[in-house]
């Protein structure tokens, strides 16, 4: 069985180990694609995979699309290379669900893909026609939240935004200036409507999208290098919109268990790569079941019909308290905590940690006790509901190969919104006390614990990327683990890390957190067992 448009036209071979395979032409929505494009996606991972391209998959089936999608990755070419084009741009996507059952399909919606690169000129030439066509009506985003940014540690706009930002949208090589240029020839070409749609897994997206872009647009603008017109037009909602959106599934890297399993089904080459960039693709993605994706309604091109697929369309408010609702209590900051201290205690599955009572009982705390009474309830999900469905089912599910060391990834960035808004919440709150908060500064002590990268046993372990870890970890570098620790020379160290409000949201000292934050480090740092012993002490 070889995953590519003539090999799944053996129907009877893939049907008979259970595949869906597309109930449509292929070829046919390839050349309304090419002709008439609707839907284009800016970063070709995994989450893309499994999510935006089955939705396309599931409307055009359903006779409410007859186009499919062009993916542009602007970052991580290999991905094109390995994943998409060896493959005719199919792929597999495993669903696993908690009951042990498999749902595999064979995913065609993608019926172009190409690297944004302005060097590869037969690819962007094709991007470009795309945006200058009347019919496109909206650009989907997910380049994780640092691909928003400008800027680099300094503060000041990288080598590669300063040089596109003078040079203007010939031909630029940073990744939001590339998006700006190919947005400006959409402007150039008759001003047509279009919605840029951030679906990252990040607070207000669509403004963090707008920012940038308009960044671009304004200084553009002032040199001369763009029609003053462009930036009417990035501003003007009627024509260019940014919505809001709020995304929730769970896609793992690739994993070997999947690979087994495909590969014991007869699909030739299903072997994971990993490329250049450390990005694990494969030509079979896996996924959790659950899913959720909200969006402000603001398409002033029109859009398909999404919400025949379950997508929710809403207000720009809703869809912000939605995203509250995630990633300040039900779902984000469990996912940290677990990352953090599953790191620490030597597990490699969140579902293992999801079986230990401690850890259990942390993500219990977490959520319902400290998080859940100061959600807002957005109204078309209950976060009730959300949260019983986080801890009931989707962390603990035995086949989702997800991993607390994939978690805690770039963790500096996720605490000012996981975990930093709850605080705030309560500080804000009368009729609450900051100092009620127990599991909240448990798993800020604990993330500085991990930031030693020495696990609960005394031995070494790898901490997981992170843009602010060298720093913290150059700070806690005169703290030896198995030390009795001086508390005054440990305040000392930590209290600047502390009041640094861009990790906390807020200045944890001026909070009233600061103390029980550097007591529970000073106990984790104990000695060997002292994580677990800290961690049930604490909460039982």
């Amino acid at each position: 069985m070889k995953l590519s448009l003539e090999g799944i036209g053996e129907k009877s071979a893939w049907e008979s180990k259970g595949y869906h395979l597309p109930a449509y032409d292929v070829n046919e929505v390839k050349a309304n694609t090419d002709k008439a494009p609707r839907w284009v996606h800016f970063g070709a991972g995994n989450i893309f995979r499994a999510y935006h391209a089955r939705l396309a998959q599931e409307l055009i089936e359903k006779g409410s699309m007859d186009t499919g999608i062009i993916v542009a990755e602007g970052f991580d070419y290999e991905i094109i290379d390995k994943a998409y084009k060896p493959f005719d741009n199919l792929s597999i996507l495993a669903i696993l669900k908690s009951d042990g059952k498999v749902e595999k399909q064979v995913i065609a919606s993608v019926s172009k893909s190409v690297k944004l690169d302005t060097g590869v000129q037969d690819d962007y030439s094709y991007l470009k026609s795309a945006f200058e066509n009347s019919s496109l009506q909206f650009a989907t985003f997910t380049i994780t939240e640092k691909g928003y940014s400008l800027k680099g540690p300094d503060g000041q706009f990288t080598k590669a935004v300063s040089e596109d930002m003078a040079n203007g949208p010939e031909k630029p090589v940073s990744y939001i200036g590339k998006v700006a240029a190919l947005l400006y020839a959409r402007y150039a070409a008759g001003r047509y409507p279009i919605a840029m749609v951030s679906t990252d897994n990040c607070s207000h997206n669509g403004q963090k999208l707008f920012d940038a872009i308009h960044e671009f647009a304004v200084k553009w603008s002032e040199n001369g290098k763009a029609d003053k017109g462009f930036l009417d037009y990035v501003e003007d909602k009627a024509s260019v919109s940014f919505p809001w959106s709020m995304i929730d599934k769970i896609t793992p890297r690739p994993d070997d268990s999947v690979k087994d399993m495909i590969a014991a089904d007869g699909v030739e080459d299903p072997e994971p790569v990993i490329t250049g960039f450390h990005t694990y693709v494969a030509p079979f993605v896996n996924a959790e079941e659950s899913e959720y994706l909200v969006i402000e309604d603001d398409f002033p091109n029109g859009r398909p019909s999404l919400e025949e697929a379950g997508v929710i369309f809403t207000s720009r408010d809703t869809v912000n308290n939605v995203e509250r609702m995630k990633v300040t209590t039900c779902l984000n900051p469990l996912h940290t905590s677990l990352a953090v201290y599953g790191c620490l205690l030597g597990f490699t599955r969140i579902s293992e940690e999801m079986k230990d009572a401690d850890l259990s009982k942390l993500v219990d705390t977490v959520g319902y006790k400290e998080g859940l009474p100061v959600v807002t309830d957005p109204g078309v999900i209950s976060p009730t509901e959300f949260i019983d469905t986080v801890v009931g089912k989707r962390l603990p599910n035995p086949f989702m190969p997800d991993t607390p060391q994939r978690i805690a990834c770039d963790t500096s960035q996720k605490i000012p919104i996981r975990f930093g808004e709850t605080i705030k919440s309560y500080i804000a709150d009368p009729s609450r006390n900051v100092s009620d908060l127990n599991a909240i500064p448990l798993v800020l002590a604990g993330w500085l614990r991990y930031a030693k990268g020495i696990d609960d046993n005394g031995a070494e372990f790898e901490c997981s990327p992170d843009p602010m870890l060298a720093g913290i970890q150059d700070s806690l570098k005169g703290l030896e683990f198995g030390s009795t620790l001086d508390a005054e020379e440990v305040r000392k160290v930590l209290l600047p890390i502390l009041k640094n409000e861009t990790i906390f949201a807020t200045d944890l000292e001026k909070a009233g957190l600061s103390d029980k934050v550097i007591a529970y480090f000073i106990k984790l740092m104990s000695g060997k067992g002292a994580v677990r012993s800290t961690l049930h002490e604490a909460l039982n």
